[in-house]
This record gives structure tokens, sequence and C-alpha cells, in this order.
């Protein structure tokens, strides 16, 4: 629940914003001097401050100063209220870090407002932060390949700019990572960077989504809500899957676009907006013009400053680098920090196709330390079936076909047979009465059966 700290020394304030505050949903600490409200800031976690600017004890901009340089707390935003509003106080406590400036007599309308806007750039506040920690931690784009070398000097040289980004390439590549990359590494770091997956939301819901609506134009919803273009304002709005977007919607964000300004569902006025966008597709989006299925206009205004992601198979020299990442990721949060690898296990990966990509990877990663609770180093063994015994790649890093890994007929069936059994083994998880009544074979044929094709109950 959201909590806010009022501070004033007169009582009939502190109950009569308390008293409304709580009919909102919100829980409510009051103080009257500044000294008590820095004590309680300093030991529990607050989103908003409601703070006077006269206090008996000190100067309420005093005690902004103290709670905005706090190291030991997750810091609130803080609202000033004063009885006396001067430009100079308001200005002073702009520039201490004040998120707003209430004068009394307070208007309790105008006051909701306020909050309830302190509360969500509070919530953003922090959602950034903790998304940098995210970014730092995983580094930036993981891979030594010439490709991802490559892609880490074109974000170097085109994250400073301006110029809309466009992403391509398959799904699990990471493409929503590259967008992050290029917003840390650009001068709207410090600002919002918000995300839509346009295949993710209904075709009736995605305006309200990318534009907000005002005065409960949605039924059943909130009387108002900031659409990812306003939230995204002087930061990056990234838009994930943009060629599943539908055409009447293409056509709303291409105004966006060019004139920076939208109208909400509901709302009289335009919103103003400075917002940098970069997309992000698996399709081939000239295609897709081709076809009537997305604008070509659009295209052109998204497509500024173009990127290619690679797939995982065209860069398996960088799989034992996000195996090590994703190991140093999960492996602390299921109890095991020094987990590694095998090398005939990453060797198992790097002949892999990876259909899913490095999404695959990550996921397969975490499976295994799930699914061995009691290893501390992965062998191949512990990986699942279709990796070592699924196609495989050539040295050209195409897909092998059955026929060109058997030297024989009899080798090929064997074979066949071999990854037929396992299969229904993993079916009915290792229970050979279950198998073997799946394959239609008595219980013993199928034991002789494993026992000449190499097969043990272990391995199953």
């Amino acid at each position: 629940m959201n909590h806010v700290l009022i501070v004033d020394d007169e009582a009939e304030i502190r109950e009569s914003l308390e008293g409304i505050l709580r009919e909102e949903g919100y829980l409510v600490t009051t103080s009257a001097t500044a000294t008590e409200a820095l004590e309680l800031v300093r030991d529990a976690d607050y989103d908003v401050v409601l703070l006077d600017i006269w206090l008996p004890d000190r100067d309420g901009l005093e005690a902004l100063a103290e709670i905005r340089h706090l190291e030991n707390s997750s810091i609130p935003e803080v609202v000033i209220i004063s009885g006396h509003g001067t430009i100079e106080s308001a200005v002073r406590a702009t520039k201490l870090g004040a998120y707003d400036f209430l004068e009394k007599p307070l208007s309790l309308e105008r006051t909701l407002i306020v909050v309830n806007n302190a509360m969500r750039a509070r919530q953003m506040r922090e959602d950034n932060a903790e998304f940098a920690r995210q970014l730092s931690s995983r580094g930036n784009v993981t891979g030594q390949s010439v490709a991802m070398k490559a892609l880490r000097q074109q974000i170097k040289l085109m994250a400073p700019t301006n110029g809309r980004v466009l992403i391509f390439g398959e799904s699990g590549t990471g493409k929503e990572l590259i967008g992050k990359a290029m917003h840390m590494a650009s001068l709207r770091k410090e600002r919002p960077f918000v995300e839509l997956n346009c295949a993710a939301i209904p075709e009736d819901y995605i305006e309200s989504e990318l534009f907000g609506y005002r005065h409960g134009a949605v039924p059943g919803g909130p009387q108002e809500k900031r659409g990812t273009f306003e939230r995204a304002d002087g930061g990056t709005l990234f838009l994930d899957e943009v060629g599943d977007m539908s055409l009447k919607t293409q056509a709303k964000v291409l105004r966006a676009l060019d004139e920076q300004r939208f109208l909400p569902v509901g709302a009289s006025h335009p919103v103003h907006v400075d917002v940098r966008v970069i997309a992000a597709t698996n399709k081939d989006l000239e295609e897709e013009i081709a076809r009537g299925n997305f604008r070509e206009d659009l295209f052109y205004r998204l497509n500024v400053i173009p990127f290619y992601v690679p797939p995982l198979r065209d860069r398996k020299e960088d799989i034992p680098l996000l195996v090590k990442e994703f190991l140093e990721e999960f492996g602390p949060r299921y109890g095991r920090p020094h987990m590694e690898m095998s090398e005939d296990a990453l060797a198992a990966l790097r002949q892999y196709h990876w259909p899913g990509n490095v999404r695959e990877l990550r996921n397969l990663v975490e499976r295994v330390l799930i699914l061995n609770p009691k290893v501390q180093r992965i062998e191949k063994k512990h990986l699942p079936m279709l990796v070592y015994r699924g196609p495989k790649l050539t040295e050209s890093g195409r897909i092998s076909t059955k026929s060109e890994e058997f030297s024989s007929l009899v080798e090929a069936r064997e074979a066949y047979e071999r990854e037929f059994i396992l299969k229904k083994l993993d079916e009915f998880h290792g229970n050979i009465s279950r198998a073997a009544e799946g394959l239609g074979l008595e219980r013993s044929h199928l034991y002789r059966k494993m026992k000449a094709l190499g097969v043990s109950v272990k391995e199953s």
C-alpha cells in the first residue's frame, strides 16, 4: 500500500489531509515537527511526504534538503506546503528537489492530483533505478563475436543521438536488451524507459495504452490513465513487435511521431511530448508493406537508424559467455553462486541450432539448475535430450539433415529406434512399464532393446 507522511504543525490540516488520503486508499502517518518527520523517514519507507514550510522546530526547506540526501532509505517524493507562498520559496524548493509546491488554503482536489502524480514519479524513479542495476549487472550486450562487437560499436555511435531506431531480428535474439542499452547510453538515460509489446495488447485497447484516456473514457477503468507516450516524455518509448500493430493504430502513431503530440481518448486538448521511439520487429516489414499490412510512411519514420540482431546460431562462439552470464544470474537465486558448465556440455550447446535464440538458452540454463538441485557443475548428461540428440549445425552453420549423420541404413534405423525409445521414456518420466505399453512392446522386450541400443534407465 502507498504510504504518505503528512508534516504540519496545524492539527486541523493534518486531520483533514489524513482523512481524505485514507479514503483514497493510502496508508497515512502524521507528524507536527521536522525532527520527528526526519526520524520517521529514516526508519520507514514513505512514497510521498507532504511537508509544511513553516514548522516550530526548524525550516521545512532544511528538512527537505536532509530528506533528499538520505542514504539509508528509499527517498520519497516531497511536496512542499506553504501558507505564505512566494516565487522565491517555490524556486528554492524546486532546486532542493521538491516534486511540487502547494499553497494554503489547500484545494483537496489539487492535493490528491499532486499526491497521485508524485506516487507515479517515485515509482518510475524506482523502476528506472532497478532497471539500471539489472542492466549494469548483466553487462550491456554480451558477446565477443564480430557481429556483437559491431553492434556495440553501433550503439556507442548512435545512442547519443535522437534518431529513431528500428531493430530487426528473430524472436528471442535480445532486441529489447539492445533497446535498453541504447537508452542507457543516450542523453535520456535519467528519464523513463517505457516498453509496450504491440502484439500483446488487444486491438480494442492498444490506443488507450499508447495515448491514455481522460474523464473515465474507458468503462470500468480509473478516471484517467497516462499512456505510454506520455509516461515516456523526455525519455524513450520501446515499441516491441511493431509489425503486429493494426493499420488504424499505425496511422495514429505516425501522426504522434510527426507532431510529437496526441489526443488522449476522451480528452479535448492535445498532450505535447518529447519522446525518442525505438521499435523492434521479427517480421520483414518491407514484405509486410508489399502485402498491405504495414504503412510505408511509418516504416521510413521508424527506420532512421536500422539495427540487426543476429540469431544465436550465427554467433555460437558467444554461447560460453552467455552461459556464464546466466549462471551468475540464476546461481545465487537457487543457492548455488559458483555454478559452472563442463566443456562437453558447452560443445553440445554450440552444436544445437537454437530456434528460440538467446531466450531459449537463458530458459534452458534456469531449467537445468531447477531440475538438478544438488549439482555444482553442469555436465552434458544434465542437458535436455533435445539439445544433444536434435538437429545439429554443420561447420558452415547449416542445420544438418538426418541422412547426413549416418553411413548405413542399419545405423540410421538404430538411431531412429533409440531416439524414439528415449522420447517415450521422457514422455512417461522414466517409467519402463508405461513406456513399453506406449511402444506396444513387452517390458522384457523393451529392456533387451534398450540394452542393445545402449540406452540406460538412468539416461532416461
